[in-house]
């Protein structure tokens, strides 16, 4: 399976929060080896703020990003998906599109910081804390000898990702 770049597409209801931290930080630890990408059943139509100020402050790139739907990417023409990871408990329970090809699909889900009240700071750490599980998720994933491992076995291992 990881005899090239693969594909991999974090879901999330609004595509504006986790799904774009964790595109932001699998495509910058991954580079090389991951193209990742995120969209959502019901996009905002923009990222949150807050989601970019955490990218920057972790140092990852913080440009780029739009809120987007999950149509875009079950289109004709789209890049074929290896791996789709829905990381809100809302897009988990959410009829997906089929994807093309039969993707290994997770669910890594994660509280949702944008829907955090109280002082700047308390949404701040929010942010941080998502990104930070997301992060270490992540770098599971990258720990993974994918090229060694058969597909029934790297579904079972992405998916318990999510559990740590």
């Amino acid at each position: 399976m990881a005899d090239r770049t693969l594909n991999v597409l974090f879901i999330c209801t609004g595509n504006s929060a986790r799904s774009i931290l964790a595109e932001g930080m699998l495509n910058q630890l991954g580079a090389g080896r991951f193209n990742a990408y995120s969209a959502g059943s019901q996009p905002k139509g923009e990222v949150h703020p807050l989601a970019l100020d955490t990218l920057r402050y972790l140092h990852f790139n913080d440009t780029g990003y739009r809120s987007k739907s999950w149509a875009e990417f079950s289109a004709e023409g789209s890049p074929p998906m290896d791996l789709v990871i829905t990381v809100c408990d809302n897009a988990a329970k959410e009829v997906c599109p089929v994807w093309p090809g039969q993707p290994i699909t997770a669910h890594w889900g994660v509280a949702d910081p944008a829907v955090v009240e109280g002082s700047d700071d308390a949404k701040k750490r929010a942010f941080r804390d998502t990104a930070l599980t997301l992060k270490r998720r992540i770098e599971f994933l990258l720990s993974l000898p994918l090229a060694k491992l058969e597909a029934l076995a790297i579904q079972r291992e992405v998916r318990d990702i999510g559990t740590r």
